[in-house]
């Protein structure tokens, strides 16, 4: 299946609530992948004004720059974030 974003909404700092066309829907934080990622084109996502003015194009969402993220990577970078915030210390499982 052809992951697609069909729904974005602007969170806080560098977080945005997607869905997906294959019922999933993720809060996913960019700040990290935004500060570390070298590349030009992110740079102007760093200003929180400029990174809040996204908008679905095509199948993921993009920045008037042409900055996108794949929508698998969207979807996985969310989950990943999400199981770390689930799990426990582990002074909480002894």
């Amino acid at each position: 299946m052809i992951i697609d974003v069909v729904n974005a909404e602007y969170k806080d700092g560098f977080k945005i609530f997607l869905s997906f066309n294959n019922n999933e829907s993720v809060i996913v934080d960019l700040k990290t992948t935004i500060y570390t990622d070298n590349r030009k084109i992110f740079e102007p996502l760093r200003d929180v004004e400029y990174f809040k003015t996204f908008k679905i194009r095509l199948n993921t969402i993009s920045w008037d720059n042409e900055a996108d993220f794949a929508p698998e990577f969207l979807l996985e970078l969310g989950k990943a974030q999400q199981n770390r915030e689930l799990k426990m210390p582990d002074y909480f499982t002894r």
